[in-house]
């Protein structure tokens, strides 16, 4: 009968000689050797032998930081990194751990307050803009999504949000766009901030060129948005709408 002194000194066991491709094939010939010899070996304990064998080669040696590493948590291994709470200075770590019940209450709900009141006002400038988007007529609306032009918005902008918070101004404002898609997108401008629109024609010399006239809505408060057009469209393309 074959016995371990027989399987551990025969060739296939010495794997110290070699490079690395040979201790490899010849690692997977020892293999093959232990699994033949398991239909030969009638022996149990011989047979259990082999079989370990045959899983310890199966399992990479390693290292002595892997086999640190199997008992690095707690309780073995290195003593655990102080968590930030403990490097705390100990009056600061004290004055948050015994603040007054009452205390921490009030500032619990102050907090609360503060955030439902920032959270309604940025709700209610939101309705506003969304409001004001609605006055757009639907073919306005698609050109705006289909060529947004923010430079040129942002002007038209600055030129009628000057003319609505001037209380005391003039009842007209008059701008002069020749670009038909232009000219749309302005239209466009003056029904979000809820004013009426006209385009006239004038003649100088043997041109003929577009004059758009603004005008206020009469028996209507124009409160200007907190959230313009062109932000607006910036915030739906981006996806923050």
């Amino acid at each position: 009968m074959a016995t371990p002194d027989v399987f551990s000194s025969s060739p296939l066991f010495d794997l110290t000689k070699g490079d690395t491709k040979s201790r490899g094939l010849a690692l997977e010939k020892k293999i093959e050797y232990l699994e033949s010899l398991n239909d030969r070996v009638s022996n149990r304990r011989a047979r259990r032998w082999i079989n370990d064998r045959i899983l310890l080669e199966l399992v990479p040696h390693l290292t002595g930081d892997e086999i640190r590493g199997l008992f690095a948590p707690p309780p073995w291994g290195d003593e655990a990194r102080p968590s930030p709470f403990s490097m705390t200075n100990v009056g600061e770590w004290d004055k948050f751990r015994n603040i007054d019940m009452d205390k921490e209450a009030g500032v619990i709900e102050a907090l609360k307050g503060s955030s439902s009141k920032k959270k309604s006002h940025v709700d209610a400038d939101k309705i506003a803009a969304l409001t004001a988007w609605h006055r757009v007529d639907h073919k306005t609306r698609d050109a705006f999504r289909r060529s947004f032009l923010p430079e040129l918005v942002d002007g038209y902008e600055e030129n009628i949000r000057a003319f609505v918070s001037e209380a005391g101004g003039e009842e007209v404002l008059i701008l002069r766009v020749q670009d038909p898609f232009h000219r749309l997108l302005l239209h466009g401008v003056c029904e979000f901030y809820n004013l009426v629109s006209t385009t006239e024609s004038e003649t100088k010399g043997t041109k003929m060129l577009k004059m758009t006239k603004i005008k206020k809505k009469k028996a209507v408060s124009n409160e200007l948005p907190a959230i313009t057009l062109c932000q607006f469209l910036k915030m739906a393309k981006d996806g923050f709408w």
